[in-house]
């Protein structure tokens, strides 16, 4: 009988963080992965443990569609390495809920489940999108329900706000109020500010493109390798947009976490570990 090709070991060496920047993609689960990203004979399920060790951050979309259970938590905490950090979705079932007032159980229950990952849990994004109707009053009361802390665990919370409406100085103000942060995109399909509002920066890039091997040209990489410098040093960027001043007062050190999301997501991986090549992070 002939003998099944071993399983190739994924290779244990993970990603440096240099400077407190972390790059990484959405998901960890897509078929064309497969062709220029894992390795051949991979078995799906240690997809994660293989794209943990050659990235410094996913961001988890699945919880979106609804939250896990805390022994899935547990796994995927401890298929990944020391170091590594998810970021996490919150359910749309919060977000979208037309009393965004009365959801402080359903965020009480997500949050209770989603610190299983512990050390490896990053930023938590809440995601408003454009179909919703969205009133800046609704989300301060919404904002209010959002604890600094649960189980003695720190967290931190990113406001992706999608609806144009919102997006304004009052919105700004708002974040900077509570020390929560906004979302950079690179996409002219949602709104585009990077306005720094959080002791860390949260990024999507979304242009990635079929036809160039690393998703962007090797000179836009090396764009946004310095731009993540800056803000890691307590700058911001000069020639990004924004919707207010820059904020006033000494600044420090901040974590950065730039995502390659959408676009060209075959190219995904390899643009980010180009970006973790330049930060001297892989």
């Amino acid at each position: 009988m002939a003998r099944l090709p071993a399983e190739p070991e994924p290779i244990a060496t993970t990603p440096r963080v240099v400077d407190g920047i972390r790059v990484g993609v959405g998901g960890w689960t897509y078929a064309p992965w497969r062709d220029n990203f894992y390795p051949a004979g991979l078995v799906q399920r240690r997809e994660l443990e293989y794209a943990s060790r050659h990235l410094t951050a996913i961001e988890i979309n699945g919880t979106w569609y609804g939250a896990q259970k805390p022994a899935t938590y547990a796994k995927w905490r401890d298929e990944t390495p020391d170091g590594f950090v998810f970021s996490v979705k919150a359910p749309m079932r919060i977000t979208m809920a037309r009393a965004l007032a009365d959801t402080g159980g359903q965020i009480d229950a997500f949050l209770a489940g989603i610190v299983t990952l512990a050390g490896k849990l990053g930023p938590i994004v809440w995601q408003f999108d454009p179909m919703r109707k969205l009133q800046l009053d609704d989300l301060a009361r919404f904002v209010e329900l959002l604890p600094a802390r649960v189980d003695g665990r720190a967290l931190r919370h990113v406001l992706d706000v999608r609806v144009q409406a919102v997006v304004d100085a009052d919105f700004i103000a708002l974040a900077r109020r509570h020390g929560m942060a906004t979302v950079f995109t690179d996409s002219t399909e949602h709104p585009s500010f990077a306005d720094v509002t959080a002791d860390f920066v949260y990024a999507r890039l979304m242009g990635t493109h079929s036809a160039i091997p690393t998703g962007y040209p090797e000179a836009e990489l090396r764009i946004w390798a310095e731009r993540a410098r800056t803000w890691s040093r307590g700058g911001e960027p000069g020639d990004l947009p924004r919707i207010g001043p820059a904020a006033t007062g000494k600044t420090s050190a901040r974590d950065v976490f730039l995502y390659f999301i959408s676009g060209a997501k075959e190219r995904n991986p390899a643009a980010a570990q180009a970006l973790l090549r330049m930060l001297g992070s892989a």
